[in-house]
């Protein structure tokens, strides 16, 4: 069998993940959390990791095999039934984890890995790596694709979605139920550009946790105590790789551009649009044997 070659631009949708991503599919380990731990040390662990690349915890049995994920969703919807300090201790992960689970391979396609995220509305998998564990896929990797797309999509020419917005006085169980509501994790301060997002809800309690065993219902705690964060507004129509780009190197990519938010999901979704489905431009051709998959090189 003659080697082949994959060609300068193709359709991403019939990519495989090894062949968009490469080396860099496996090169982070996921985070572990055993299912007997408390939801209190999930939620410390979700402020530093919410919205990077690992943006979940999975979640392994006693025989370390994985078994869900927990992420700031599963944290809030307890939180939002389970305002109080001892649920924090006494609930066990296990209780609130997202049990369908998605492992993939470096062989499943973009596309299937799209469809599945979009039905689940859960933009997370696993895939095994050669460390004899997994490697997290999260919305965030996806703006690598985004990079090397060439399209004459710009932001102003993103879908808009309504920006759902919170008051200073709120409570943090206004900001939950708006969170649910509107299926979104981050919401954006009125006539503002700071917002709060899963991940700062979480840090003010973890600190609540710590410092402040006086408090017991969070969703009592008002929306003015917690430290937000400024997003970082665009002033120009940049195109898709641009953006991407600009998003990949922040810690929490999440920007405005007039009166369009976007985030790493809302890149997932341009990228599954026929528009972009095409257009997607491997950085060089590459050689690779038919057998093992390895680059060769032909003189």
């Amino acid at each position: 069998m003659r080697p082949w070659k994959y060609p300068a631009t193709c359709n991403i949708c019939e990519l495989t993940l090894e062949q968009i991503f490469s080396d860099s599919l496996t090169d982070t380990p996921c985070v572990y959390l055993n299912q007997e731990r408390e939801v209190g040390v999930a939620t410390e662990m979700c402020v530093q990791y919410l919205e990077s690349s690992i943006d979940s915890i999975v979640i392994r049995d006693d025989d370390h095999i994985p078994i869900g994920i927990v992420g700031g969703y599963d944290i809030l919807n307890h939180i939002r039934t389970n305002p109080t300090r001892d649920s924090q201790y006494e609930t066990k992960v296990k209780e609130i984890m997202f049990k369908d689970l998605l492992i993939v391979e470096k062989t499943t396609l973009f596309k299937d890995l799209m469809e599945k995220w979009m039905g689940s509305r859960r933009a997370f998998a696993i895939i095994p790596n050669s460390f004899q564990g997994y490697s997290p896929i999260s919305a965030r990797k996806m703006l690598e694709i985004g990079i090397k797309c060439k399209t004459d999509i710009s932001i102003s020419s993103m879908p808009k979605k309504k920006m759902i917005t919170f008051q200073a006085d709120d409570s943090l169980k206004t900001i939950v139920d708006l969170m649910f509501e509107h299926k979104t994790r981050k919401l954006l301060l009125e006539y503002s550009d700071q917002y709060i997002s899963d991940r700062l809800i979480l840090k003010e309690i973890s600190k609540l946790l710590k410092f402040q065993p006086d408090i017991d219902n969070f969703l009592e705690i008002p929306v003015n105590q917690i430290e937000l964060e400024n997003v970082t507004v665009i002033k120009e129509d940049v195109g898709l790789s641009e953006l991407c780009e600009k998003m990949y190197e922040m810690d929490h990519p999440y920007v405005v551009y007039n009166d369009i938010s976007v985030t790493p999901w809302d890149i997932c979704n341009v990228l599954m649009t026929e528009k972009i489905s095409e257009s997607y431009e491997i950085e060089s051709e590459k050689t690779v044997c038919p057998h093992c998959g390895k680059d060769i090189e032909i003189k």
